[in-house]
């Protein structure tokens, strides 16, 4: 009996294959993204230490163009595009329903957004355009990604984490739509000079400016998602060769 079951035993542990734990590039390309997307938010510190004289609280991170430092602006923005490319693409063998690869051709456009950004400063007239690439569609990308992957027994136990860090995405776009129009409506009570060409170096007495400290907010969160997601990539069983 015992020798029968000893057999037995042995045979299915030579059945057992042992989990690979080589790095595939599912994992790779979320460590990538990780580090780019930490990257984007390491530059948009030095530029906030490199140059005082743009206000925070109402400068806009593009403005950082108009510096010394444009250079450095334009590498955080390619490190963002980079961030967002890189995790859809890590991403996009393992999310298989309609929602999740729509929300990852929107990450692809938030990273067309983000490194178009780098190319063109807050000088040129595409600029624009790629801010209402950008700043949109990362939030529905991070929703539709978040809510997929929450779905997934391997990703259940990070649901809270995927859910939060994707809802405070639109939180932030709609922050600084509220301080930008707030700013307006106050400069504009305050009978300061609405030029078109006006130079404002300072904000009049009364003008309630905000809207910088919500574009960075806006900056820091996206990359918080990105972030988030990447470093769970690589922790998911999915990620590794055996489970392909």
């Amino acid at each position: 009996m015992s020798t029968e079951t000893s057999t037995t035993s042995n045979k299915v542990i030579s059945n057992v294959t042992p989990r690979d734990h080589s790095i595939t590039t599912s994992q790779l390309a979320g460590r990538f993204s990780l580090i780019t997307s930490a990257a984007t938010l390491i530059l948009l510190a030095t530029l906030h230490i490199l140059s005082p004289e743009f206000d925070p609280s109402w400068r806009m991170v593009s403005e950082y163009a108009l510096g010394s430092y444009s250079w450095i602006l334009s590498l955080m923005f390619l490190a963002w595009g980079l961030s967002s490319w890189v995790l859809a693409f890590a991403l996009w063998s393992q999310l298989q329903t309609r929602a999740a690869k729509i929300g990852l051709i929107f990450l692809v456009l938030a990273g067309l957004g983000e490194a178009m950004a780098s190319i063109f400063d807050i000088r040129h007239p595409l600029h624009s355009t790629a801010g209402l690439i950008g700043i949109p569609c990362l939030p529905i990308a991070a929703m539709l990604i978040s809510m997929s992957l929450s779905r997934m027994e391997e990703w259940s136990v990070a649901k809270k984490a995927l859910l939060w860090t994707a809802n405070l995405t639109w939180f932030s776009v709609l922050l600084l739509i509220g301080t930008f129009v707030l700013m307006i409506i106050t400069y504009t009570q305050s009978g300061a000079s609405v030029e078109p060409n006006a130079a404002v170096k300072v904000l009049p007495d009364g003008v309630i400016g905000l809207v910088g400290w919500a574009n960075r907010f806006l900056v820091v969160v996206y990359c918080v998602w990105a972030m988030t997601v990447a470093w769970l990539a690589g922790k998911m069983p999915w990620s590794y060769p055996n489970n392909h």
